[in-house]
């Protein structure tokens, strides 16, 4: 099956995004179509560390990316990986800030907003959200990311925000996704995790 991604005029990383799609849809073959060099490096280095061969070609102003899956009789037999026992706890994100890291205050709201969309995307996700100072701001009425949040709680995504934090920011009212958490819990939480994560 072949598919045809036109990603032309899209912002990172719904270039990435979709083409991803496309690959796990079973497309044996995808031509994406992308105007700007970041989607061109994003797109390529996607499909290349999934096994995919990536050819470009430039016309019309845009690139042309034709990716290729692996055939599976070309696949190396893979040995049996070694056990490895599981993380003792579940792995939480901490989310420390309305905005990703530091800068630029609008770049940043930018970032935040593209790193939780992409996680709806995702396969794997952290099992805790833990969201602290003015990372409370993103769990409230009139968050930008409070789909994708309300999304990731459908799917089974533990979602807590500080009590203190609301409460010094007059948000308590205006939670709209999740449970309101205190220090003990959290602390706890952050002790028992496997791996925390802040992005």
């Amino acid at each position: 099956m072949t598919r045809t991604v036109d990603a032309r005029g899209l912002a990172c990383p719904q270039p990435v995004i979709l083409t991803r799609k496309a690959m796990q849809e079973g497309a044996e073959r995808i031509t994406v179509i992308v105007d700007s060099e970041t989607a061109v490096v994003n797109v390529t280095r996607m499909a290349q560390k999934a096994g995919w061969q990536v050819a470009q070609e430039r016309r019309d102003n845009a690139v042309y990316l034709h990716l290729t899956a692996p055939a599976a009789a070309e696949q190396p037999q893979e040995a049996p990986a070694p056990a490895v026992s599981a993380p003792a706890g579940p792995t939480v994100l901490l989310v420390k800030s309305n905005r990703m890291g530091h800068g630029d205050d609008e770049l940043g709201e930018i970032l935040i907003r593209g790193f939780f969309h992409t996680l709806t995307e995702m396969e794997d996700v952290p099992e805790v959200f833990i969201f602290l100072n003015s990372g409370v701001k993103l769990t409230t009425e009139g968050s930008p990311v409070l789909d994708d949040l309300c999304a990731l709680e459908e799917r089974g995504v533990e979602i807590y925000s500080c009590g203190t934090c609301l409460n010094f920011f007059g948000l308590t009212e205006a939670l709209k996704v999740g449970a309101v958490s205190n220090m003990y819990s959290i602390v706890e939480t952050l002790l028992s995790a496997g791996k925390v994560i802040s992005p």
